[in-house]
């Protein structure tokens, strides 16, 4: 009977000093993303989200997001002294196959925590857009204006003079840069990329100018080198016209979802008329963020 007993007595401490091991061990929380308006990234990328906790960025997990905009995994364990800790939500861009245990450069969504919610927008990690606008005229100067339908510049030149189209962008920071589109028959054709509205783009590969120079503002005339499915010389009319922000480096052909100004060409169009670009929010990411 004695052996029974301290037979009992031993499994009983034994299991306590189970419940005691697993009572010090640290506990995890789930954190739950409800975010729409992300793009399909390909293979090459990623998202990840990052709490910041004591001011440092601490990695919350990586997922993708398919053709339709959902999200691979909206919940994710995280320490729950991180989460009770955290300030702030922060989304990035990051390669596939990434060594870097650190954030990238190309960072999307942001917002600080209020009570267990953060409200996560685009506004204060890539630019404040709310104020931009855009102007821009058709002409082909690279040809001495032979196709004045086939080209689009981003220039205001209703004084008689020309100054830059795109009024009030956002500098952007490391990860980002403003590209020109004009939709063709649903085939986006970039006009170059740029990170100012004051000089010349940094251009499209291949190029599609003719031999003669252009102005120094983002434009481009589509006289050569034309993409399959399209024929250039082109007539621009009733083509969209957009101005959007991509990420370094980019893996698409096509517009990423950024696209602050953007305007249809008129099927009347005229050379040399300036026509505008609206300024629109719909295709911006946001949402919030839960803990």
């Amino acid at each position: 009977m004695q052996k029974q007993i301290l037979f009992i007595v031993a499994l009983f401490m034994f299991a306590l000093a189970g419940c005691q091991k697993d009572d010090s061990t640290p506990s995890n929380g789930d954190l739950t993303l409800n975010l729409t308006g992300l793009d399909d990234l390909g293979s090459d990328f990623v998202y990840e989200g990052w709490v910041i906790v004591g001011g440092a960025p601490v990695s919350t997990g990586t997922f993708t997001v398919n053709s339709s905009g959902a999200l691979s995994s909206t919940t994710f364990s995280v320490s729950k002294s991180n989460l009770d800790n955290a300030t702030g939500f922060v989304l990035s861009i990051e390669p596939a196959n990434d060594p870097d245990p650190a954030p990238s450069a190309v960072k999307i969504l942001s917002g600080d925590f209020s009570g267990n919610t953060a409200n996560v927008n685009i506004t204060s990690i890539v630019g404040d857009f709310s104020s931009s606008s855009g102007k821009y005229f058709l002409a082909t100067p690279t040809d001495g204006n032979q196709n004045p339908l086939s080209g689009v510049w981003f220039i205001d030149n209703s004084t008689g003079t020309n100054t830059a189209g795109l009024k009030n962008l956002p500098t952007l920071g490391d990860g980002w840069v403003y590209e020109g589109w004009a939709v063709i028959n649903g085939t986006p054709v970039s006009t170059g990329t740029f990170k100012t509205a004051s000089g010349a783009d940094m251009g499209p590969t291949p190029t599609f100018s003719g031999p003669m120079g252009g102005p120094a503002y983002p434009g481009e005339d589509f006289l050569m080198n034309a993409p399959t499915g399209l024929t250039f010389p082109t007539n621009l009319s009733g083509a969209t016209i957009v101005v959007s922000v991509e990420p370094v480096p980019d893996n698409s052909s096509a517009p990423f979802t950024l696209k602050p100004l953007t305007g249809m060409v008129p099927a009347t169009a005229m050379g040399g008329t300036n026509y505008s670009l609206a300024f629109s929010a719909t295709s911006f990411p946001t949402g919030s963020v839960s803990r």
